[in-house]
């Protein structure tokens, strides 16, 4: 069994840690080391959070202009749409209330019949 050297290997890996990325796909090899490995980001390049500092006043009156902002963006219909809209979905219900209402009846007259009520 050969043993390797640890002074190759410790050259080689600086060298794969230098060395640009491979052309191709854009991912590195398998067991590459990045460059960016162990480096810390400062404290002064984090993102400060804002709503940290703001009173819970300001953070609603924030809410409230941005959901007053998104209404305006929504496309009203007009009421000949919304009374069109609502003859179709009162004419679904009644459909579907019809059907569930004839599959009860006749599962109720099928239990009485299978289990011989009166």
């Amino acid at each position: 069994m050969r043993t390797r050297q640890h002074s190759t290997t410790r050259s080689t890996a600086r060298s794969a840690a230098t060395s640009p990325p491979p052309a191709g796909r854009g991912r590195p090899e398998r067991g590459r080391v990045s460059d960016t490995v162990g480096t810390e980001v400062p404290d002064r390049d984090r993102p400060q959070r804002s709503d940290d500092r703001q009173g819970i006043g300001a953070r609603l009156a924030l809410f409230y202009r941005q959901v007053v902002a998104e209404l305006r963006k929504v496309v009203w219909p007009t009421r000949r749409e919304l009374i069109t809209y609502t003859w179709v979905v009162l004419v679904f219900v009644t459909v579907v209330a019809t059907i569930v209402a004839v599959l009860d009846l006749i599962f109720a007259k099928g239990v009485l019949w299978v289990f011989g009520g009166s």
